[in-house]
């Protein structure tokens, strides 16, 4: 699951490590089934994933609004 998620955004384990605050070594652990990552902690790592994507999107929808209204301005 955890693979799943870093591979669903393109990140490799060190962005990826960076970007949760997850060591690099108990994502390969995880990935590899040497190691069970807590129930909760996928869970919380896709809650992130859709949060960021959602906020992306609000950020796309509020620039292309001011671009908008700078045309009709412009008018």
């Amino acid at each position: 699951m955890i693979r799943e998620l870093r591979e669903s955004i393109n990140m490799s384990r060190r962005e990826f490590s960076l970007h949760t605050g997850i060591p690099v070594r108990t994502l390969e652990d995880w990935e590899a089934g040497r190691r069970t990552p807590p129930e909760y902690v996928p869970r919380l790592i896709a809650y992130q994933l859709k949060y960021e994507e959602l906020v992306q999107r609000m950020d796309i929808g509020a620039d292309e609004k001011i671009e908008r209204e700078d045309l009709n301005d412009r008018s």
